[in-house]
């Protein structure tokens, strides 16, 4: 042996057990860089397979919901294995980041179907992140907005570089096992075929076949389609109203002398009065409201409105209700606030009432209360209350109503007709006031001691649905309490939800009904409305006639007033 093939040798002898060990560690086909490996690539065929099959609906969310053959997964993984390196790279740049706003797309309709009852608007929803932005704001501090604001941001950027990275692996997988990638493709394609023809589905109502990806474009795209058309059609409609020229002497004849007030009592749906879990609370408040106010001389008329909104969005709720058109969307919102339709509001101030806006939640500056017709207009800081906050709420309704009467309805000079959106029963339902004495509200520092009083949990269907409840509860009671303290001869009384509350707790598949009620001690204001069929009391039944909350303008000045011809009854 050589003198230098002996210091080889001596010199391996005399190397460290450890650095042996690592060096072969490296080299042994079962290392931890194979494991490695092999982890990272089942969870990148996992995640562009979620992001593929993922459902976007809370209900469809479970096991069952992933027992499908996307077809666009079968197309990417036969385009990966047919193309060469060059142009592989190109489709890997390009639809990994597609996949990832794919994600981000069914996040948002989840988020929104579940808040909502709708998918996410891609043209239009972007204009409610600043709302959104002030309403976490409002209940959890501006920190928390901030944090939240971050965090989808930073969930954004997340996904679309997860989905590229997951997208690559997938692709070196395919080329690393060509042949037995393609035979799995292959395989897989014509289980497609043979589950579409004949309509396989292991899980009810999840076919096997699955093209939820084309059809979740296809809607996005149709309806990207629609608000791009809807301006115009909706633009035409502002322009055609029966009323806009009525003179003021001929509106509401037959509420001259009265007080009217119309409150719309946040989130207070059909669902209130009917679901098995909420009503057994709600319904003893309007029944035991209505024998009360019965016996100091009051009659009520009820029935449902059908909003054009569920679970949120209330402005426009209201826009439909005092405008008479149905406003679904932000797009329309904003273009009926750029007109100059006569709103019911409006009508009221030709007939020659005071109009007053009376707007707890307006903590922000408002510059669209022009549009309302309003001579006298109170957002939060003008109504100075020195108490605390519950929940979402600046100030309960108690306080809100007991400002109203003795800032403006006591010292008034004529009829006043004053819109007044009451808010304890805003979500998320975690802290809810109790009714005091009205000589006790004061300034609102009473309420100090009632603000950790525990309503329910947003994120707990159990418990969101006991705050619920509750806050309807005393929202409804506040009324009632305010007819029967403050109530005369000349007050009328209209008060109806703006939409049903969220799915978690109306419940999935829930209408988007809400009660409205008059209340008034004249029996002549009740007589009027005598032909439209409502129900006495203040709690609607099942069969109380239905009307879309678009028609109740046109319904209530002709029911008020001799300028056009009665209303056919709605089918």
């Amino acid at each position: 042996m050589t003198l230098p093939a002996r210091l080889r040798r001596l010199a391996g002898r005399l190397r460290p057990r450890s650095a042996v060990t690592r060096d072969e560690s490296t080299r042994t086909p079962g290392g931890h860089g194979r494991v490695r490996r092999a982890v990272g690539a089942v969870l990148a065929v996992a995640l562009v397979y979620a992001v593929l099959a993922g459902p976007d609906r809370l209900g469809e969310l479970t096991p069952g919901a992933f027992l499908r053959i996307p077809l666009e997964g079968l197309l990417v993984a036969a385009l990966l294995l047919a193309l060469p390196a060059r142009p592989r790279r190109v489709v890997v740049v390009v639809v990994g980041p597609v996949l990832g706003l794919l994600a981000v797309v069914k996040l948002a309709d989840l988020g929104f179907r579940t808040a909502l009852d709708r998918p996410f608007d891609l043209v239009l929803d972007w204009l409610l992140l600043d709302d959104a932005f002030g309403f976490v704001r409002d209940s959890a501090g501006r920190a928390g907005a901030v944090g939240a604001a971050v965090g989808a941001v930073v969930l954004i950027g997340v996904l679309l570089l997860v989905t590229t990275v997951a997208l690559r692996r997938l692709a070196a997988l395919l080329v690393h096992h060509e042949r037995g990638a393609t035979r799995v493709v292959a395989a897989l394609t014509v289980a497609w075929v043979v589950c579409a023809v004949a309509g396989v589905r292991i899980v009810p109502g999840v076919p096997v076949a699955d093209t939820g990806v084309t059809a979740l474009v296809g809607a996005h795209a149709e309806q990207v389609d629609a608000r791009l058309r809807d301006r115009e059609r909706f633009t035409a409609q502002i322009a055609t109203d029966p009323f806009q020229d009525v003179p003021g002497d001929r509106l509401l004849t037959g509420l001259r002398g009265k007080d009217v007030v119309l409150a719309f009592v946040e989130s207070y749906g059909r669902a209130a009065i009917e679901h098995p879990q909420l009503a057994p609370q709600v319904n003893p408040v309007l029944d035991g409201g209505t024998e009360r106010l019965r016996a100091a001389g009051y009659g009520a008329r009820s029935g449902f409105l059908t909003s054009p909104t569920f679970g949120g969005g209330s402005w426009l709720a209201h826009d439909t209700l005092l405008s008479g058109l149905w406003t679904d969307n932000e797009q329309r919102h904003r273009s009926l606030l750029a007109s100059d339709r006569l709103t019911l509001n409006g009508a009221f101030r030709r007939a020659g009432w005071q109009t007053v806006g009376v707007l707890p939640a307006a903590t922000q500056p408002w510059p669209e209360q022009g549009f309302f017709s309003y001579d006298r207009y109170y957002d939060a800081e003008a109504m100075g209350y020195r108490g605390p906050k519950f929940s979402y709420a600046p100030m309960p309704d108690q306080y809100t109503l007991s400002f109203f009467q003795r800032t403006v309805r006591a010292d008034a000079d004529r009829p006043i007709m004053a819109e007044i959106p009451l808010i304890s029963s805003h979500s998320p339902w975690t802290s809810v006031p109790r009714m005091i004495g009205w000589d006790q509200v004061g300034d609102g520092s009473v309420y100090r001691g009632q603000a950790a009083q525990d309503g329910g949990d947003a994120e707990d269907t159990g418990r969101a649905r006991a705050g619920y409840r509750q806050a309807i509860a005393y929202s409804l009671e506040t009324l009632i309490s305010y007819v029967r303290t403050y109530g005369d001869d000349d007050l009328v009384l209209v008060f109806l939800g703006d939409h049903q509350p969220a799915p978690v707790v109306s419940g999935e598949g829930a209408s988007r009904d809400v009660p409205i009620t008059i209340v008034a001690r004249d029996q002549a204001v009740l007589d009027q409305v005598g032909s439209w069929g409502w129900q006495s009391g203040l709690r609607p039944g099942p069969d109380a006639p239905v009307w879309p909350m678009d028609t109740f303008r046109d319904r209530f000045l002709t029911a008020f007033g001799p300028s056009t011809k009665p209303m056919a009854a709605p089918r």
